[in-house]
């Protein structure tokens, strides 16, 4: 038992252990405050490290292949907003209201890093292209994502007003321009500490997915979803990821790109990022909008590292 245990990634462990906290015990009422507070000041530091460890270097390399780069932002923030959008549709006439937007706002969202990289150096794509484009899509996406949702959405639960676009800057933006104006003073201390750091990452998004679903808790998250609405999230998320795949693989191949980039391209395409996702759900919502919001994004990444190892390993032995 321990042993399958430790099999599964540890990101997925930390956030099971999340939501099972928030279940059990929720921060709720004079505690919400206080646990909010702290998951902004980790949200903050998760932003900032960012900023630290992407080079500038890697930033201006990764502009430097625009035909690539172009694709990849229209397919993650054009088409699957749109696909996000289809399956908000359907889910409205079969599952509660947020979870439904749930996967709009899943649509939305950037492509992971670590993840899109490591499965692409599992197939043999070109690696150094899936690390610089997922990094630049979480940039963009710290800007874009919000005001695409909000736009989709008809405003739906978020305001973009002056408040929530100043909360934005604060939490997001600022210290991530911070972290590049440090990046020369703190990368090599970061390049010793990547352990520690990896740990501070893993904590700052599990708080941050913690405070959320204490707000869903509180609104009976357990008592909205019965079996078959769970079967309807299964189902609609499995088709987004059918089109996530084979659309991003099809694209790659109409663009002519070589055999490695299209691996690239395609984990980018595919993947979402619950590091850049739940801070966000959490700055641009309320914990108890942010828990329900989350379902979609917190099974789909689940699903997306399930999918991903034998699809790279097929990728890879096609090339043997």
């Amino acid at each position: 038992m321990l042993a399958a245990l430790s099999r599964i990634d540890i990101m997925i462990r930390m956030l099971a252990l999340a939501v099972l906290l928030a279940s059990i015990v929720p921060a709720t009422g004079d505690a919400r405050p206080i646990a909010q507070t702290i998951s902004n000041i980790g949200i903050f530091l998760l932003f900032f490290l960012n900023g630290v460890r992407l080079s500038r270097a890697e930033i201006v390399k990764g502009m430097g292949n625009a035909r690539f780069l172009i694709a990849i932002t229209v397919w993650c923030y054009g088409m699957m907003s749109l696909a996000g959008l289809a399956l908000y549709w359907l889910g409205a006439h079969v599952l509660p209201p947020l979870v439904a937007l749930g996967m709009l706002f899943l649509g939305t969202l950037p492509s992971t890093v670590q993840s899109a990289a490591a499965y692409t150096s599992m197939a043999r794509g070109n690696v150094a292209s899936s690390v610089v484009t997922a990094a630049l899509l979480n940039i963009l996406g710290v800007f874009i994502a919000a005001p695409i949702f909000a736009w989709l959405s008809g405003g739906a639960f978020v305001e973009l007003g002056l408040d929530g676009l100043t909360k934005l800057f604060l939490i997001l933006i600022l210290p991530f321009a911070l972290g590049q104006l440090l990046q020369n003073r703190l990368s090599g201390w970061l390049a010793t500490r990547k352990s520690l750091i990896g740990w501070m990452d893993r904590t700052a998004i599990s708080i941050a997915v913690y405070v959320a679903f204490s707000g869903a808790v509180e609104q009976d998250f357990w008592g909205k979803l019965d079996i078959a609405g769970w079967g309807w999230v299964m189902a609609l998320l499995c088709a987004l990821l059918v089109f996530a795949y084979a659309g991003s693989w099809a694209l790659s191949g109409l663009l002519r790109l070589d055999y490695a980039d299209r691996i690239s391209f395609m984990f980018a395409g595919a993947h979402k990022s619950v590091a850049t996702g739940a801070p966000l759900a959490l700055v641009m919502f309320s914990p108890e909008v942010a828990g329900l919001i989350l379902v979609p994004l917190l099974i789909y990444h689940l699903l997306q590292l399930v999918v991903s190892a034998p699809i790279a390993n097929r990728l890879a032995a096609r090339q043997d």
